[in-house]
């Protein structure tokens, strides 16, 4: 098919790719006839290009300063406070924490977000940016954005925050973070047993970390949005041809042809409504019976049955079962909520900024603004630039927000995002995802961590033990389950060795019975990874393999309970 010889032909690249996958090659400027040819219309914009325009005035960003600047600064603050212009609090995780040092009309609603003046819904259009598609028809962006301004949001200002709420927990050790799905969504593989597999394997993996680990997880799905991806490159050549790069369906198509590779705005109205229905599913399986505790035994995919993985699972759902009947007996009933439904939110990379502002609201209950595309989204490794309009964007909403860190991060760096993003130290706003690869983990995560502990900021520090991990295995690109299961083992270590809290795991997986990463309980060899190699870009842990690791966490969560 056309996916899978420009699977082929890009694999190459692709292991050059994901050596230094978060540089952007030099571009230069392009003259008019270079604009028109069809080999040009997805350029990755200059470094200094600013997109679009707005009324408003100009915004400034909140960039950190020097770590000694801003130790000083912190000494003078109350001499300070009333001269500066410093953002308001987005949001506040927990009132109670506040109860006892502000008086009750402070703690009405929300503490209200920063003026218009300071930034709004288009005020990354003012700024650098990166990874944007170069749309060859600027009126029908204009078109599909006034249209998408008008549907209705994904999720909902409410949801949001009690996902903040959960993360707060997470950052202090109270809960445990579980968050995974496909690298990319598309239009192709869109159905509703795909989304019922994904979704029932991580209700899979988060009752083995809770019955394993005895702590509570907060289930986030890379789903309903997870649809655009950077690339290291503008365009690929296939069979000696030059073409636009496949950059996620709701941007492009991956079909080896100049048209198809044309940026087509309209792919976001057809990947709202995908999202849209996908929701609708997921809130239907959380709240209607089939997420119920009492089915844990049902949850189990029959290619898993006889798998080792799949008998592990099952006498755990046997202990469970025994534990219900034991909570029943107790008085519990099995139409108690949290016998009956679950809780479960979706986030995304925030990296298509027409589709995340075109979806940007203002809450009615409390005048603060949410990006309503999902309950959480992230920054990249490749556009977490300060200046930048990325970080510009998220700056301003009051989701839960993470960025996406690699070994190149140094402490200031790290400690000025933070700030940037969570000036006002609100725990549950921001969770720190490390990609490094295991043997640079244990050697850079440690400066990290004690950076961010000395600063006294407050965040969340997930795992993602899939990108730092990436090579091209038997002409495929691919990810060993060993080097994943040892990068989460040395990501435990470190936050043991230095004290701080583990607080959750990101992962790209299926819940189908695929050959993507070798290695593991399902025993995938290299000759094996053609005979279902069925990803759309980055290779996923199957469900032997996703289950496999769900277990080694809850053995590190219960030590931990343990050793505490």
């Amino acid at each position: 098919s056309a996916r899978e010889r420009e699977r082929e032909t890009r694999d190459e690249r692709d292991e050059g790719e994901t050596k230094d996958e978060d540089e952007e090659p030099p571009l230069k400027p392009r003259t008019n006839e270079e604009r028109t040819a069809p080999h040009m219309l997805f350029k990755t914009l200059n470094p200094t290009t600013k997109v679009g325009a707005v009324t408003n005035k100009t915004t400034s960003t909140t960039v950190a300063k020097p770590r000694q600047v801003r130790q000083s600064q912190n000494q003078s603050k109350s001499k300070s406070k009333s001269k500066s212009k410093r953002l308001r609090p987005l949001y506040v995780a927990n009132r109670e924490d506040l109860a006892a040092s502000l008086p009750e009309e402070k703690l009405k609603g929300l503490i209200p977000l920063s003026t218009n003046e300071e930034w709004n819904k288009d005020s990354w259009r003012n700024k650098p940016v990166l990874q944007q598609p170069d749309y060859p028809c600027e009126e029908d962006v204009a078109k599909v954005h006034k249209q998408m301004c008008d549907l209705p949001p994904l999720v909902f200002a409410g949801e949001c925050r009690n996902l903040s709420e959960k993360l707060a927990k997470c950052s202090r050790g109270e809960a445990f973070w579980l968050q995974g799905g496909d690298c990319a969504e598309s239009f192709e593989e869109f159905s509703a047993n795909h989304i019922r597999d994904t979704y029932r394997m991580l209700l899979q993996m988060s009752v083995v970390m809770m019955f394993g680990g005895g702590i509570p997880v907060v289930k986030v799905g890379r789903m309903a949005g997870q649809f655009a991806k950077p690339r290291s490159a503008p365009t690929e050549t296939i069979d000696g041809k030059e073409y636009p790069s496949y950059r996620g369906d709701i941007i492009n198509g991956p079909e080896v042809s100049l048209e198809a590779r044309v940026p087509n705005p309209n792919r976001l109205v057809k990947a709202y409504h995908q999202c849209s229905a996908t929701l609708n599913l997921i809130r239907g399986f959380s709240t209607g019976g089939y997420a119920r505790l009492s089915r844990v035994d049902q949850w189990n995919l029959d290619f898993m049955e006889k798998s080792d993985e799949g008998k592990l699972y099952m006498d755990l759902a046997a202990r469970v079962d025994d534990a219900i009947t034991f909570m029943e007996a107790c008085g519990v009933g099995p139409q108690s909520s949290i016998m009956s439904q679950t809780e479960f939110y979706v986030s995304h990379e925030a990296l298509l900024l027409e589709y995340e502002s075109a979806l940007t609201r203002e809450d009615s209950t409390t005048g603060l603004w949410y990006d309503c595309s999902a309950h959480l989204v992230w920054v990249g490794e490749r556009t977490r630039q300060l200046d930048h309009a990325h970080v510009e964007f998220l700056r301003g909403v009051g989701n839960p927000l993470a960025i996406k860190i690699s070994d190149k991060a140094d402490p200031e760096e790290l400690l000025g995002a933070i700030e940037a993003l969570n000036p006002e130290n609100n725990p549950g706003r921001l969770a720190v995802i490390v990609r490094m690869g295991a043997e640079k983990l244990r050697e850079r995560l440690p400066l990290l961590l004690r950076a961010v502990n000395d600063a006294g900021y407050k965040v969340t520090w997930v795992c993602d033990p899939m990108h730092g991990n990436t090579e091209v295995i038997n002409g495929f690109k691919s990810r060993r389950y060993e080097k994943i299961r040892a990068e989460v083992e040395a990501f435990f270590d470190v936050h043991e060795q230095e004290g701080t809290i583990p607080g959750g795991i990101h992962l790209e997986m299926t819940g189908k019975d695929v050959t993507e990463c070798t290695g593991g309980g399902s025993s995938v060899e290299p000759q094996n990874l053609g005979s279902r190699y069925e990803t759309f870009c980055d290779p996923r842990l199957n469900a032997e393999q996703s289950l496999e690791l769900a277990f080694y966490i809850a053995q590190r969560l219960r030590q931990r309970r343990q050793n505490s």
